[in-house]
């Protein structure tokens, strides 16, 4: 199959080619290479992609439509999954326009080429902010998610029912994926177990907000790419709910929105401890009070995707956590 994959430059890109790769699939890559973070990373990630004969390694920015549409047409895939976005909660208060630009007006012509081509499955990359000032928990698809917090995840809010209103309009089975707070080898430099684990290892205090009265439900990057690759073969049928009785299936049209997270929130003072075991090595904390659009916690049900395919996310914590602290020891050069 042909995959079009946006953001194969990216943390979670970069894996799910690699494991599309795997399984003797084709791979079309877009990514904008981006500064938004050390785009040498984003290189070394792209390195490993391009010895793959089934890779196709393309440079693009999104708004740019026509040549994304001429890109797409040429290569005629049959699966497109947009991974690419300008990320962050934080930076999307320095710089909220870049989250109109890349998620908004970069979405929309993902969404115009998945018309055009009229692709078997749209799959696109939500996020967990979108149930912002949510209560309830565990955060399910079918209630909520209409408070988000942030621009970042109104933007990302705003993509779900972008793209609901063009599976209805042109019949384009799309799934929108939130992802719970990813970590793993190969992660983002700006996420917080990035600065944690460098700061451990240099012995500098960490900042940790809401003086450490948080909790995340930790997804591992491996349980995040098994699940994608479950729901990309499981394609929204209108009129075919998933078995149980739960789901966001659409009345409307074959769209459906999936919580992808292990649903066991860990606290943030755990989980610097379980980095401390990881490391070896004791942390110096500064504890902060809570920033501008954070909330105190996120929580998945996993009850729809295990639905769906049989599968929930499982890695314990700690073996998660070894394996990303040898691969930030071995690409940041620590002994």
């Amino acid at each position: 199959m042909r995959v079009l994959v946006t953001g194969t430059a990216g943390f979670i890109g970069f894996h799910l080619a690699r494991r599309l790769l795997a399984l003797g699939h084709s791979v079309i890559g877009v990514d904008g290479m981006t500064p938004y973070y050390d785009p040498a990373l984003k290189a070394a990630r792209i390195a490993i992609l391009k010895p793959e004969a089934a890779f196709q390694d393309h440079r693009l920015m999104l708004e740019d439509a026509e040549g994304l549409l001429a890109l797409a047409e040429a290569t005629a895939p049959e699966v497109i999954v947009h991974l690419a976005a300008q990320a962050g909660v934080r930076y999307s208060l320095e710089n909220p326009r870049a989250y109109v630009d890349a998620n908004l007006v970069g979405t929309f012509n993902v969404m115009e080429a998945a018309r055009r081509l009229g692709v078997k499955h749209l799959l696109l990359a939500s996020t967990s902010s979108v149930y912002g000032a949510d209560e309830a928990v565990p955060f399910r698809e079918t209630v909520g998610g209409e408070r988000p917090l942030t621009l970042y995840a109104a933007s990302k809010k705003a993509t779900e029912s972008m793209t609901h209103s063009y599976s209805h309009l042109w019949t384009i089975p799309t799934t929108a994926l939130r992802f719970f707070t990813v970590y793993g080898p190969w992660g983002r430099p700006d996420m917080a177990i990035a600065r944690f684990v460098d700061g451990i290892l240099r012995d500098r205090p960490i900042d940790v907000y809401n003086h450490g009265a948080m909790s995340r439900d930790f997804t591992y990057i491996d349980d995040l790419i098994e699940a994608m690759a479950r729901l990309m073969a499981a394609p929204p049928v209108l009129g075919q709910p998933a078995p149980g009785g739960i789901d966001s299936l659409s009345p409307v049209a074959p769209w459906r929105v999936v919580n992808i997270g292990p649903g066991h929130p860990i606290g943030l003072t755990d989980f610097i401890a379980a980095i401390e075991r990881a490391l070896d090595r004791k942390a110096r904390l500064n504890l902060l009070p809570m920033q501008p659009g954070d909330v105190p916690s996120t929580y998945a049900s996993a009850d729809l995707l295990e639905a769906l395919t049989g599968y929930r996310p499982a890695t314990p914590l700690d073996t998660g956590l070894a394996a990303y602290c040898a691969w930030y020891k071995a690409y940041h050069g620590f002994d």
